[in-house]
């Protein structure tokens, strides 16, 4: 049977995400989301995987987002036992984006506090968008485990995940607290002051939650 234009088309696509240029990457991931055909899934998100600028990553997932989620979701929970971390972390992003929640018994512990900084931070993204109602406190108590754990970005990520959530993070925000460790207690109050005053900014609530803890109290009672 003879090509048609679309599938010629199509695969001049596929082989420019194999391109050395970015733009020609980039460009590829276009032309695929265009005109999304199944036979493309496996390519993207193989490309998925291995792609080093955040922009065609970017057009990679808007790619797979344009495809029958049937399709996408199984290969890219798939993914999520990759040995490679990046393969991890785009997979979990992608499937946020799509916000199918059958991927949701998918984002296991193990994922939410990967030893990966960034396969951490886009499973505590996806699971709040996929988060069934009723399992928000389970996934709070996971969450809040990571509290403290790396630089700005990251615990700036983690509250934004935890906020996301609403009231129902508070009784896990009160417990870390009390926590020994100065980093736990200090991220808990700041989230807690991000959640009562959102426009404050993270660096605010850090500067707060710093004088709370130098005046030895938890800043609950005011």
């Amino acid at each position: 049977m003879a090509m048609t234009k679309q599938d010629t088309d199509r695969l001049r696509a596929l082989q420019g995400l194999e391109s050395g240029n970015a733009s020609v990457r980039l460009q590829a991931a276009l032309a695929v989301g265009t005109t999304p055909a199944p036979r493309c899934v496996d390519e993207l998100i193989g490309r998925c995987a291995i792609e080093p600028e955040f922009h065609v990553r970017e057009m990679l997932t808007w790619a797979l987002t344009r495809h029958s989620s049937s399709m996408t979701v199984p290969k890219l929970i798939d993914e999520l036992r990759s040995e490679r971390a990046q393969a991890r972390s785009q997979a979990l992003h992608t499937l946020s984006k799509i916000g199918d929640r059958k991927a949701w018994p998918a984002l296991t512990r193990a994922l939410l506090t990967d030893a990966d900084d960034e396969v951490a931070r886009s499973a505590w993204r996806a699971a709040v968008v996929l988060v069934p109602e009723g399992e928000e406190p389970e996934l709070t108590s996971v969450l809040a485990t990571q509290l403290g754990r790396g630089r700005h970005e990251m615990q700036l990520s983690l509250s934004r995940a935890l906020i996301a959530l609403g009231e129902v993070i508070m009784p896990a925000l009160r417990a870390a607290m009390t926590d020994p460790d100065p980093r736990v207690r200090r991220h808990a109050i700041a989230t807690e002051r991000l959640l009562r005053n959102p426009e404050a900014g993270f660096e605010f609530a850090i500067e707060e939650a710093k004088r709370i803890m130098a005046l030895g109290t938890t800043g609950q009672e005011e």
